[in-house]
């Protein structure tokens, strides 16, 4: 065994050492993770409400039926951004800090949170941002009027590229 000079042995540690500043995308990923949670559901209660007001208080707004589909969209657009922010942070703590003792023990988050390579965590983070694109485009394109048919055309090309991209990203998983 060859033996290390004391430079090398402290430059060495404090380099390891250094990789705990992961930590704070770990932890921030964290907390907007949460801070979307809690912001999507708001949305969706206020969506709740909004429909009670339809049924009982005769509450009976001109683009109904836009507002509660845009409103419930809108919060699933940021409950998958939350997710990817979820995948992302554990994703960095199990590469650079440690593996999750928890996760291990449980069915569901070994699967899922699982991550051993950075070629894993974009394949994960990828995927949920591709359904994050897609959800996206849904709520754009429920606010367009299309005029022509070649405008109609472009929607039809555009849902195939998503089915396309969707289709190709699950057959790789097999």
């Amino acid at each position: 065994m060859e033996k290390r000079g004391f430079l090398e042995t402290v430059f060495e540690r404090a380099l390891w050492r250094g990789r705990l500043i992961s930590l704070l995308a770990v932890t921030f990923g964290m907390i907007g993770a949460v801070a979307l949670f809690l912001i999507a559901s708001a949305d969706i209660w206020h969506m709740a409400i909004i429909t009670y007001k339809y049924f009982f208080m005769h509450y009976h707004p001109e683009n109904f039926h836009e507002e509660l589909i845009g409103g419930i969209i809108g919060a699933v657009d940021l409950y998958l951004i939350a997710v990817v922010l979820l995948i992302f942070a554990f994703g960095i703590y199990e590469l650079f800090i440690s593996e999750i003792d928890d996760a291990e023990n449980s069915e569901v988050g070994s699967k899922i949170l699982a991550i051993h390579s950075l070629d894993e965590l974009k394949d994960k983070l990828g995927k949920v941002v591709v359904m994050v694109l897609i959800v996206s485009f849904f709520k754009k394109v429920m606010h367009m009027d299309f005029a022509t048919p070649i405008e109609m055309l472009y929607l039809a090309g555009s849902i195939l590229a998503l089915a396309l991209s969707l289709y190709y990203m699950h057959k790789g998983e097999h």
